[in-house]
Protein backbone atom coordinates (compact mmCIF):
# COMPACT_ATOMS: atom_id res chain seq x y z
CA UNK A 1 0.00 0.00 0.00
CA UNK A 2 1.25 3.28 -1.14
CA UNK A 3 1.75 5.80 2.17
CA UNK A 4 -0.54 8.86 2.27
CA UNK A 5 1.59 11.82 3.11
CA UNK A 6 0.12 14.72 4.22
CA UNK A 7 -0.86 18.41 2.60
CA UNK A 8 2.41 20.08 3.10
CA UNK A 9 0.88 23.83 5.41
CA UNK A 10 1.42 26.35 3.28
CA UNK A 11 4.25 29.14 4.03
CA UNK A 12 5.04 32.26 3.83
CA UNK A 13 3.03 34.90 2.12
CA UNK A 14 0.50 32.02 0.28
CA UNK A 15 -0.73 31.47 3.54
CA UNK A 16 -4.40 32.87 4.50
CA UNK A 17 -4.88 35.68 6.50
CA UNK A 18 -4.90 34.58 10.13
CA UNK A 19 -8.10 35.99 12.22
CA UNK A 20 -6.85 37.91 15.08
CA UNK A 21 -4.65 36.05 17.99
CA UNK A 22 -7.61 36.07 20.57
CA UNK A 23 -9.45 33.95 18.20
CA UNK A 24 -7.14 31.61 17.42
CA UNK A 25 -6.60 31.13 21.00
CA UNK A 26 -10.47 30.37 21.15
CA UNK A 27 -9.86 27.96 17.98
CA UNK A 28 -6.61 26.17 19.61
CA UNK A 29 -8.92 25.74 23.24
CA UNK A 30 -11.98 24.73 21.50
CA UNK A 31 -9.92 22.19 19.45
CA UNK A 32 -8.02 21.09 22.74
CA UNK A 33 -11.69 20.49 24.48
CA UNK A 34 -12.51 18.09 21.73
CA UNK A 35 -9.26 16.20 21.83
CA UNK A 36 -9.59 16.02 25.82
CA UNK A 37 -13.38 15.29 25.59
CA UNK A 38 -12.70 11.95 22.92
CA UNK A 39 -9.28 11.11 25.08
CA UNK A 40 -11.69 10.54 28.34
CA UNK A 41 -14.27 9.00 25.97
CA UNK A 42 -11.87 6.64 25.58
CA UNK A 43 -10.55 6.33 28.97
CA UNK A 44 -14.31 5.75 29.99
CA UNK A 45 -14.99 2.71 27.35
CA UNK A 46 -11.74 1.00 28.54
CA UNK A 47 -13.29 1.45 31.82
CA UNK A 48 -16.66 -0.12 31.06
CA UNK A 49 -19.04 3.05 31.46
CA UNK A 50 -19.46 3.44 27.96
CA UNK A 51 -21.44 0.93 26.48
CA UNK A 52 -21.74 0.10 22.91
CA UNK A 53 -18.86 1.08 20.47
CA UNK A 54 -17.19 4.95 19.84
CA UNK A 55 -16.11 6.46 16.86
CA UNK A 56 -13.45 8.91 17.69
CA UNK A 57 -12.52 11.86 15.43
CA UNK A 58 -9.50 12.99 17.44
CA UNK A 59 -7.19 14.09 14.64
CA UNK A 60 -10.08 15.95 12.26
CA UNK A 61 -10.89 18.34 14.76
CA UNK A 62 -9.64 21.45 12.66
CA UNK A 63 -12.68 20.79 10.46
CA UNK A 64 -15.11 20.99 12.32
CA UNK A 65 -13.80 23.78 14.61
CA UNK A 66 -12.82 25.77 11.56
CA UNK A 67 -16.15 25.60 9.70
CA UNK A 68 -17.92 26.23 12.64
CA UNK A 69 -15.73 29.29 13.22
CA UNK A 70 -16.81 30.21 9.46
CA UNK A 71 -21.00 29.53 9.92
CA UNK A 72 -23.59 31.56 11.69
CA UNK A 73 -25.38 30.10 14.93
CA UNK A 74 -28.66 29.67 12.87
CA UNK A 75 -27.03 27.48 9.91
CA UNK A 76 -27.88 23.99 10.44
CA UNK A 77 -25.33 20.88 10.59
CA UNK A 78 -25.80 17.81 9.84
CA UNK A 79 -22.85 14.98 11.04
CA UNK A 80 -21.86 11.45 10.82
CA UNK A 81 -21.70 8.64 13.57
CA UNK A 82 -18.20 10.04 14.11
CA UNK A 83 -19.88 13.53 15.03
CA UNK A 84 -18.51 14.11 18.59
CA UNK A 85 -15.95 17.14 17.12
CA UNK A 86 -19.25 18.41 15.37
CA UNK A 87 -21.87 18.60 18.28
CA UNK A 88 -18.65 20.41 20.52
CA UNK A 89 -18.03 22.78 18.35
CA UNK A 90 -21.66 23.58 17.46
CA UNK A 91 -22.45 24.48 21.51
CA UNK A 92 -22.81 20.48 23.54
CA UNK A 93 -20.69 20.63 26.41
CA UNK A 94 -18.65 18.06 26.94
CA UNK A 95 -20.37 17.00 30.17
CA UNK A 96 -23.47 16.83 28.16
CA UNK A 97 -21.62 14.44 25.26
CA UNK A 98 -20.05 12.17 28.04
CA UNK A 99 -23.27 12.11 30.04
CA UNK A 100 -25.16 10.55 26.84
CA UNK A 101 -22.32 8.14 26.29
CA UNK A 102 -22.46 6.93 29.62
CA UNK A 103 -25.86 6.69 29.39
CA UNK A 104 -26.66 9.42 32.15
CA UNK A 105 -30.38 11.34 32.23
CA UNK A 106 -28.04 14.54 32.04
CA UNK A 107 -26.54 13.38 28.22
CA UNK A 108 -27.63 15.41 25.30
CA UNK A 109 -30.24 13.04 23.94
CA UNK A 110 -30.98 11.91 27.61
CA UNK A 111 -29.36 8.73 27.33
CA UNK A 112 -31.35 7.98 24.06
CA UNK A 113 -28.54 8.36 21.50
CA UNK A 114 -25.73 7.56 22.53
CA UNK A 115 -22.00 7.93 20.40
CA UNK A 116 -23.22 7.80 17.19
CA UNK A 117 -26.27 9.91 17.68
CA UNK A 118 -25.51 13.28 19.27
CA UNK A 119 -27.98 16.10 18.39
CA UNK A 120 -28.56 19.26 19.69
CA UNK A 121 -32.01 20.77 17.66
CA UNK A 122 -31.67 24.36 20.10
CA UNK A 123 -28.63 25.72 17.93
CA UNK A 124 -29.75 23.64 14.89
CA UNK A 125 -26.76 20.57 14.91
CA UNK A 126 -29.81 17.98 13.63
CA UNK A 127 -28.24 14.99 14.29
CA UNK A 128 -25.07 12.59 13.96
CA UNK A 129 -26.53 9.47 11.49
CA UNK A 130 -25.39 6.01 11.97
CA UNK A 131 -25.67 5.16 8.29
CA UNK A 132 -23.43 6.23 5.98
CA UNK A 133 -24.96 9.02 3.33
CA UNK A 134 -28.09 9.46 5.42
CA UNK A 135 -27.91 12.57 6.46
CA UNK A 136 -26.57 14.21 2.69
CA UNK A 137 -30.28 14.31 0.94
CA UNK A 138 -31.46 15.75 4.44
CA UNK A 139 -29.10 18.65 4.68
CA UNK A 140 -30.50 19.61 1.30
CA UNK A 141 -34.25 19.10 2.78
CA UNK A 142 -33.28 22.04 5.20
CA UNK A 143 -31.54 24.20 2.89
CA UNK A 144 -34.65 23.98 0.78
CA UNK A 145 -36.92 24.92 4.07
CA UNK A 146 -34.11 27.90 4.51
CA UNK A 147 -34.61 28.65 1.08
CA UNK A 148 -38.50 28.85 0.98
CA UNK A 149 -38.70 31.03 4.16
CA UNK A 150 -35.54 33.33 2.76
CA UNK A 151 -33.49 33.27 6.22
CA UNK A 152 -30.35 33.19 4.22
CA UNK A 153 -29.21 29.95 6.60
CA UNK A 154 -27.02 27.35 4.78
CA UNK A 155 -26.93 23.27 5.66
CA UNK A 156 -23.90 21.89 5.99
CA UNK A 157 -23.30 18.31 5.78
CA UNK A 158 -20.08 16.63 6.98
CA UNK A 159 -19.57 13.38 6.04
CA UNK A 160 -16.68 10.72 5.29
CA UNK A 161 -14.90 9.84 2.22
CA UNK A 162 -16.34 6.37 2.09
CA UNK A 163 -19.79 8.38 1.88
CA UNK A 164 -18.58 9.12 -1.69
CA UNK A 165 -19.18 5.73 -3.16
CA UNK A 166 -22.94 5.80 -1.83
CA UNK A 167 -25.77 6.28 -3.73
CA UNK A 168 -27.63 9.49 -1.39
CA UNK A 169 -24.58 11.51 -2.30
CA UNK A 170 -24.84 11.64 -5.60
CA UNK A 171 -28.45 11.91 -5.24
CA UNK A 172 -27.92 14.98 -2.52
CA UNK A 173 -25.37 16.73 -5.10
CA UNK A 174 -27.51 16.06 -8.18
CA UNK A 175 -30.52 17.84 -6.21
CA UNK A 176 -28.66 20.67 -4.52
CA UNK A 177 -27.18 22.03 -8.51
CA UNK A 178 -30.57 21.25 -10.05
CA UNK A 179 -32.06 23.51 -7.85
CA UNK A 180 -28.97 25.63 -6.77
CA UNK A 181 -29.62 25.00 -3.04
CA UNK A 182 -27.47 26.97 0.00
CA UNK A 183 -26.00 23.58 0.97
CA UNK A 184 -22.34 22.80 1.44
CA UNK A 185 -20.90 19.48 1.57
CA UNK A 186 -17.63 18.95 3.66
CA UNK A 187 -15.73 15.50 3.16
CA UNK A 188 -13.64 14.36 5.94
CA UNK A 189 -11.04 12.51 3.84
CA UNK A 190 -9.47 10.79 6.53
CA UNK A 191 -7.87 8.57 3.71
CA UNK A 192 -10.11 5.02 4.57
CA UNK A 193 -13.66 3.84 4.58
CA UNK A 194 -13.31 1.95 8.25
CA UNK A 195 -11.01 -0.75 6.77
CA UNK A 196 -10.09 -0.14 3.48
CA UNK A 197 -7.97 2.99 1.63
CA UNK A 198 -10.06 5.08 0.09
CA UNK A 199 -8.07 5.33 -3.07
CA UNK A 200 -8.12 0.99 -3.40
CA UNK A 201 -12.09 1.66 -4.05
CA UNK A 202 -12.66 5.01 -6.37
CA UNK A 203 -11.73 5.84 -9.70
CA UNK A 204 -11.07 9.38 -9.47
CA UNK A 205 -8.13 10.59 -6.74
CA UNK A 206 -10.17 13.03 -5.08
CA UNK A 207 -13.50 10.74 -4.17
CA UNK A 208 -15.64 14.41 -3.18
CA UNK A 209 -13.91 17.46 -5.11
CA UNK A 210 -12.93 14.72 -8.11
CA UNK A 211 -16.72 13.81 -8.69
CA UNK A 212 -17.97 17.93 -8.27
CA UNK A 213 -17.76 19.03 -12.04
CA UNK A 214 -19.60 15.89 -12.97
CA UNK A 215 -22.97 18.12 -11.41
CA UNK A 216 -21.78 21.48 -12.24
CA UNK A 217 -20.37 22.07 -8.59
CA UNK A 218 -17.35 24.14 -7.62
CA UNK A 219 -15.10 22.44 -5.21
CA UNK A 220 -12.13 22.99 -3.81
CA UNK A 221 -9.39 20.58 -1.57
CA UNK A 222 -8.10 22.16 1.58
CA UNK A 223 -5.67 21.12 4.31
CA UNK A 224 -7.96 19.63 6.84
CA UNK A 225 -5.49 19.91 9.69
CA UNK A 226 -5.38 23.64 9.38
CA UNK A 227 -8.18 25.32 11.17
CA UNK A 228 -7.68 28.84 9.39
CA UNK A 229 -7.58 26.93 6.13
CA UNK A 230 -10.76 25.58 6.07
CA UNK A 231 -12.22 28.37 8.00
CA UNK A 232 -11.65 30.53 4.68
CA UNK A 233 -12.42 27.38 2.50
CA UNK A 234 -15.85 27.16 4.39
CA UNK A 235 -16.31 30.73 4.50
CA UNK A 236 -16.54 31.58 0.75
CA UNK A 237 -18.66 28.60 0.44
CA UNK A 238 -21.14 30.15 2.70
CA UNK A 239 -20.86 33.25 1.21
CA UNK A 240 -21.81 32.01 -2.45
CA UNK A 241 -24.59 30.31 -0.51
CA UNK A 242 -25.90 33.05 0.74
CA UNK A 243 -26.10 35.14 -2.24
CA UNK A 244 -28.00 32.32 -4.57
CA UNK A 245 -24.86 30.98 -5.97
CA UNK A 246 -25.86 27.15 -4.53
CA UNK A 247 -23.85 24.20 -3.34
CA UNK A 248 -20.06 23.86 -3.14
CA UNK A 249 -17.82 20.84 -2.19
CA UNK A 250 -15.18 21.53 -0.31
CA UNK A 251 -13.10 17.95 0.59
CA UNK A 252 -10.76 18.37 3.89
CA UNK A 253 -7.85 15.96 3.71
CA UNK A 254 -7.05 14.91 7.31
CA UNK A 255 -6.63 11.88 9.22
CA UNK A 256 -8.14 9.84 12.39
CA UNK A 257 -5.32 9.31 14.84
CA UNK A 258 -7.06 6.44 16.43
CA UNK A 259 -9.00 3.69 14.21
CA UNK A 260 -12.22 3.54 12.80
CA UNK A 261 -14.11 2.12 16.24
CA UNK A 262 -12.98 0.93 19.43
CA UNK A 263 -13.03 -2.68 17.67
CA UNK A 264 -10.40 -1.57 15.55
CA UNK A 265 -6.56 -1.39 16.49
CA UNK A 266 -5.51 0.16 13.11
CA UNK A 267 -3.03 -1.85 12.58
CA UNK A 268 -3.67 -1.53 8.20
CA UNK A 269 -2.51 1.84 8.10
CA UNK A 270 1.80 1.90 7.71
CA UNK A 271 3.30 2.97 11.04
CA UNK A 272 5.09 5.77 8.45
CA UNK A 273 2.23 7.16 7.15
CA UNK A 274 0.62 7.26 11.14
CA UNK A 275 3.67 8.88 12.52
CA UNK A 276 3.73 11.77 9.15
CA UNK A 277 0.39 12.92 9.92
CA UNK A 278 1.03 13.03 13.50
CA UNK A 279 3.78 15.58 12.99
CA UNK A 280 0.94 17.90 11.51
CA UNK A 281 -1.45 17.22 14.47
CA UNK A 282 -4.00 20.06 13.63
CA UNK A 283 -3.52 21.18 17.22
CA UNK A 284 0.35 21.16 16.99
CA UNK A 285 -0.36 23.38 13.47
CA UNK A 286 -2.49 25.97 14.84
CA UNK A 287 0.20 26.49 17.55
CA UNK A 288 2.95 26.72 15.40
CA UNK A 289 0.61 29.37 13.13
CA UNK A 290 0.57 31.47 17.08
CA UNK A 291 4.22 30.84 17.62
CA UNK A 292 4.68 32.69 14.49
CA UNK A 293 2.96 35.58 15.20
CA UNK A 294 4.88 35.96 18.57
CA UNK A 295 2.32 34.64 21.31
CA UNK A 296 4.77 33.07 24.10
CA UNK A 297 4.17 28.77 24.41
CA UNK A 298 3.17 29.67 28.21
CA UNK A 299 -0.11 31.23 26.85
CA UNK A 300 -1.06 28.52 24.11
CA UNK A 301 -0.20 25.70 27.29
CA UNK A 302 -2.38 27.27 29.25
CA UNK A 303 -5.32 27.11 26.88
CA UNK A 304 -4.89 24.30 26.76
CA UNK A 305 -4.92 22.95 30.30
CA UNK A 306 -7.69 25.25 30.64
CA UNK A 307 -9.49 22.51 28.21
CA UNK A 308 -7.95 19.60 29.86
CA UNK A 309 -9.51 20.83 33.58
CA UNK A 310 -12.67 21.23 31.97
CA UNK A 311 -13.06 17.86 30.34
CA UNK A 312 -11.98 16.41 33.82
CA UNK A 313 -15.01 18.16 35.53
CA UNK A 314 -16.63 17.38 33.18
CA UNK A 315 -16.22 13.40 33.61
CA UNK A 316 -16.69 14.01 37.33
CA UNK A 317 -20.16 15.40 36.91
CA UNK A 318 -21.15 12.80 34.10
CA UNK A 319 -20.20 10.23 36.68
CA UNK A 320 -21.98 11.38 39.15
CA UNK A 321 -25.26 11.99 36.99
CA UNK A 322 -28.26 9.60 37.53
CA UNK A 323 -29.27 6.95 34.96
CA UNK A 324 -32.42 8.49 32.86
CA UNK A 325 -36.09 7.48 34.79
CA UNK A 326 -37.52 4.36 32.54
CA UNK A 327 -40.58 6.59 32.89
CA UNK A 328 -39.38 8.95 29.58
CA UNK A 329 -38.18 5.88 27.59
CA UNK A 330 -41.54 6.60 25.71
CA UNK A 331 -40.64 10.29 25.29
CA UNK A 332 -39.68 12.28 22.52
CA UNK A 333 -41.40 10.32 20.18
CA UNK A 334 -43.17 13.23 18.30
CA UNK A 335 -42.21 16.74 17.74
CA UNK A 336 -44.52 17.74 20.60
CA UNK A 337 -42.51 15.20 23.26
CA UNK A 338 -44.92 12.91 23.39
CA UNK A 339 -45.19 8.47 22.76
CA UNK A 340 -49.09 8.64 21.53
CA UNK A 341 -49.22 6.69 18.59
CA UNK A 342 -51.11 9.00 15.42
CA UNK A 343 -52.47 7.25 12.73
Amino acid sequence: MAVAEPTPEPAGPGRQDAPPVEELLELLEQMALIRATEKAAYDLFMAGLVKGTTHLASGQEAVAVGASAALRPDDYVFATYRGHHHAIARGASPEACLAELMSRATGLCAAKGGSMHLTMASHNMLGSYAIVGAHLPIACGAAWSARLRGTGQVAVAFFGDGATNIGAFHEALNLAAVWRLPVLFICENNLYMEYTSIQAVTAVAQPAAGRAPAYGLPAEVVDGNDVVAVQHAVAGAAARARAGDGPTVIEALTYRQYGHSRADPGTYRPKEEVDAWLRRDPLLVLAERLRDGGVDQATIDERTSRARDVVAGAVEAAKAAPPPDEATAFTDVWADGGAQWRT
